[in-house]
């Protein structure tokens, strides 16, 4: 886990999402009654109240709904990675359904491979799995 900040939480809710994306799938989980995706994983549906649910896939695309580029003063572990960016993703099946993570140049590469110059609020951009399983983003080539 060379360049994750926090583990992930693996609750029992959430330790679906997880499973998936340690084999290179991006699921969201959704109501198996009604039918409305939702992140993060909940027992209930905040839609219809069912307790029904199942965990779809999607294409993993999404655009950049919001970024930050971090600096110094960090934490003392983060602040060797400096400057890097984090990403807010609207995803593109369900766009009131956002992931925050890395954009990065490449699977493997550190979260500190794009320069801020090169984010843009709106870009295309597609999920990648890290060794670990951890959910990144690269910009999509058109």
């Amino acid at each position: 886990m060379a360049d994750d900040f926090l583990s992930p939480v693996h609750d029992e809710d959430g330790a679906p999402f997880w499973e998936f994306a340690a084999h290179g799938e991006l699921r969201v989980q959704a109501c198996a009654d009604c039918g409305e995706p939702r992140f993060p994983p909940r027992p209930c549906c905040p839609h219809c109240g069912s307790f029904a649910t199942e965990w779809r896939p999607t294409s993993g695309k999404g655009r950049i709904w919001s970024y930050v580029i971090a600096h110094p003063p960090l934490l003392p572990a983060y602040a060797a990675r400096a400057p890097y960016n984090v990403v807010v993703v609207e995803l593109a099946e369900a766009p009131h359904i956002r992931l925050v993570g890395n954009l990065v140049s490449g699977r493997d590469a550190p979260v500190n491979s794009v320069p801020g110059d090169r984010i843009r609020i709106g870009a295309r951009v597609q999920a990648v799995f890290d060794g670990d399983g951890m959910p990144r983003w690269v910009l999509e080539r058109s």
